[in-house]
């Protein structure tokens, strides 16, 4: 079998692939070619989605998911897929749906059906979810929920400075129709067949520290897979939220291609 020779990186949301800057360059100097695609819309800075959240608003999961399957069916061979956050779930709907040599979600965010909700996660999501209101909004975070959410272990200058480069706000919708998928009959928009066999391999990686998505959400996610293939969890001690800028990334990101490239098919 022809090994991957593409990276494919999904951002989350309250950032756009600006925040895989890192993991871009560590990826190319491993020979890689890296691709980090942005949602419908968000190929704009980080600035001018901040100055104008009109494509946050209006961008759907649906249309997401589309725009990647895209970019997927474009390349020569499968590659391989790593999410992070938001992106946890749309590379677990590429699996799902065929795409992929092997797939990485870090920090995921759960598909349907997974009902684990720890109080640090309330916290960190309660600037959308309080208001109903918001589902027709673009949300965003102050440095101080930024803080708590995504860089809880870094210092208060450190994660304004993040804040900064990184941050614009999220899609209401998507979050109250995630929030609501397990209470609606019939499949929503982050349902996966937990049981097919057919889906490349899959690893949930977790920070310990995570706040937004903490590890009891990537273990639940985990155990919901009933299929028969390749699905693994690690736990990376003292890591927060936002993985793909964290002291010590770079050991994340070895893994995950490691263990991605190891079980690729």
């Amino acid at each position: 079998m022809t090994a991957p020779d593409t990276v494919v990186l999904v951002h989350g949301f309250w950032v756009t692939p600006r925040s895989w800057e890192h993991w871009v360059a560590h990826y190319e100097k491993r020979g890689l070619r890296v691709l980090a695609p942005a949602y419908p819309g968000f190929e704009a800075e980080v600035e001018s989605l901040n100055a104008d959240p009109a494509p946050i608003e209006q961008v759907t999961v649906p249309q997401i998911v589309e725009s990647l399957e895209n970019v997927v069916r474009g390349l020569d061979r499968p590659p391989i897929l790593i999410g992070h956050s938001a992106g946890g779930v749309f590379v677990q709907l590429l699996l799902d749906r065929g795409h992929g040599a092997a797939g990485v979600a870090m920090n995921s965010a759960p598909t349907e059906g997974v009902a684990v909700v720890p109080l640090t996660q309330i916290k960190s999501a309660f600037p959308v979810l309080k208001n109903p209101a918001n589902r027709h909004r673009a949300v965003g975070l102050t440095a101080e929920q930024w803080h708590y959410a995504f860089t809880n272990t870094f210092s208060e200058e450190e994660s304004r400075a993040l804040y900064e480069r990184y941050a614009i706000p999220a899609s209401g919708a998507i979050f109250w129709d995630s929030a609501l998928a397990t209470l609606r009959p019939g499949h929503q928009s982050t349902y996966v067949d937990y049981h097919n066999d057919a889906r490349a391999p899959l690893l949930f990686i977790s920070g310990e520290q995570d706040h937004l998505m903490p590890p009891k959400v990537q273990q639940s996610n985990a155990r919901h897979y009933k299929s028969n293939t390749v699905t693994e969890v690690k736990e990376f001690p003292g890591m927060p939220h936002l993985l793909p800028a964290a002291p010590g990334w770079e050991e994340v990101a070895d893994h995950a291609l490691d263990w991605a490239l190891s079980h690729a098919r």
